[in-house]
């Protein structure tokens, strides 16, 4: 019985040092992202889910600034202004103006993307892996919420620049969405209407406004 009692207080021991590493390294990661004034980043975007017989891959880019963003992805493009947001659909020449409050937990939008970690998951170290001589740290989250539909998410970060490399997301589903950072630029130039939403450019689309 006291081996076991032993055993069992050093896995514990063992889960809590984890647990204490994994949110160190992610402080790391949020307060580097939050010292730069803006982040350009193009992406690889895959999502899988064998029993469905899903597989797709695109590519995509997002420019971060502040709760600010422009997303291009999957032949959308999304600008969010920090009151609405506008999302514009070429293929049927419409646009989807509505608002969305960025202090809703709940809300995932791409400005949460490099930190949405922060709040609603336990964590603790994964494997590390070697990539072109970069050695990407993962680190497992499981959302507190039992109700969740993520089963878990692992999250690859550059030990030496403490950016997010790549995020596998694990739904119960069995649908695994990967992001994999192909470029990450930060401090860049940008002009002032970049996230201004202009309709007078659309004047054939239908805009749809939701309130």
């Amino acid at each position: 019985m006291t081996k076991k009692i032993i055993f069992l207080l050093f896995v514990l021991g063992v889960t809590t040092i984890q647990a204490q590493n994994a949110k160190s390294l992610l402080d790391e990661v949020s307060s580097k992202v939050r010292s730069y004034s803006n982040i350009v980043i193009s992406f690889k975007y895959a999502i899988n889910n064998p029993a469905e017989n899903v597989s797709q891959e695109t590519r995509g880019d997002v420019t971060l600034q502040g709760n600010k963003y422009l997303l291009n992805l999957m032949g959308t493009k999304q600008i969010y202004d920090g009151k609405k947001i506008h999302i514009i659909i070429p293929e049927d020449e419409e646009i989807n103006i509505s608002s969305q409050s960025e202090d809703d937990d709940a809300s995932v939008t791409p400005s949460k993307m490099l930190t949405f970690y922060e709040d609603g998951y336990t964590y603790k170290m994964d494997i590390v892996q070697n990539v072109n001589g970069r050695k990407i740290q993962y680190v497992k989250l499981i959302p507190i919420d039992s109700k969740s539909d993520l089963k878990e998410i692992l999250l690859g970060i550059d030990k030496q620049t403490k950016h997010i490399y790549k995020m596998i997301q694990k739904q119960n589903n069995g649908t695994n969405v990967t992001i994999t950072v192909n470029s990450f630029k930060t401090n860049q130039p940008l002009s002032k209407t970049l996230f201004v939403f202009d309709e007078s450019k659309y004047g054939n689309y239908y805009i749809n406004r939701l309130d």
